[in-house]
């Protein structure tokens, strides 16, 4: 027995691997909630709010005003996904899996990574939901902004999986999305995703700059408008989505302390 223990060894990347993927997302799109709520409300937003046929004649960069409000709504769409996601965390906290999950050689390192793979293979195709009915309904992008604009929504839609899953360590399973749901809505207005910053007071411009959304929109949308400050969006992301991650890996290891 003492030289089968000795001969076992760690699973490489700490546990991280392409069938652990598997299962969460399969056990992720049994919830029929969670599907509805990242897959079709932001394609429905979109075909209430930027679809007006005045739209889809006012020109912006290559494309029309429609294409603008669809790389929105698209950004939208992964945020939901994503935060969603990532958020599933709390659920297995109510359940005491996280802590299971601590008796095995699985790193928290790898648990986050896993997670936040999850996050992103939901918000992609949250992406290209949103891009496919843009497309039908009238959106005008160039070539190039189609592929880019939506590549850029989704990868940069990572700050806000590692979001979801820090809050899920936080918040409570029973009411988690029902928290982060208006959170995020009040995110997109006070970052610029929803009203353009221009449209705003110098302080509340100043202050739309630090949150988490505005440095996703901007980027996302650069491809079509070639406007704004692109290396201030890019740090946005990457230090709220450091920020975010380190904070899911510490609660993970809080969370389970006493095990």
């Amino acid at each position: 027995m003492t030289v089968a223990l000795e001969s076992r060894s760690l699973p490489k990347f700490g546990g991280f691997n392409p069938g652990m993927i598997a299962l969460e997302l399969r056990r992720m799109l049994r919830n029929r909630r969670t599907v509805v709520f990242t897959f079709i409300m932001p394609a429905v937003f979109f075909l209430l709010f930027g679809t007006s046929s005045s739209y889809k004649t006012e020109r912006i960069g290559g494309g029309n005003l429609t294409g603008y409000i669809l790389i929105s709504m698209a950004v939208y769409g992964a945020m939901l996904a994503t935060t969603s996601g990532g958020a599933m965390v709390s659920v297995e906290r109510a359940a005491g899996w996280s802590r299971q999950l601590r008796l095995t050689p699985l790193r928290p390192a790898a648990y986050v990574a896993v997670k936040l793979v999850l996050a992103m293979i939901i918000g992609a195709v949250s992406v290209a939901v949103a891009f496919v009915v843009g497309a039908v309904a009238g959106a005008e992008l160039p070539a190039t902004a189609w592929v880019f604009c939506g590549l850029l929504a989704w990868v940069c839609a990572l700050v806000f999986a590692a979001f979801g899953l820090f809050m899920g360590y936080l918040l409570p399973s029973e009411n988690v999305m029902q928290i982060l749901g208006p959170v995020l809505a009040v995110l997109s207005f006070a970052g610029g995703l929803f009203v353009p910053l221009d449209q705003f007071g110098e302080p509340f411009a100043t202050i739309a700059k630090f949150t988490p959304v505005y440095g996703v929109g901007e980027i996302a949308r650069y491809p079509l408008t070639h406007d704004g400050n692109l290396w201030l969006a890019v740090l946005n992301v990457v230090v709220w989505t450091a920020l975010f991650a380190w904070g899911a890996m510490w609660r993970f290891r809080r969370d389970t302390a006493r095990v």
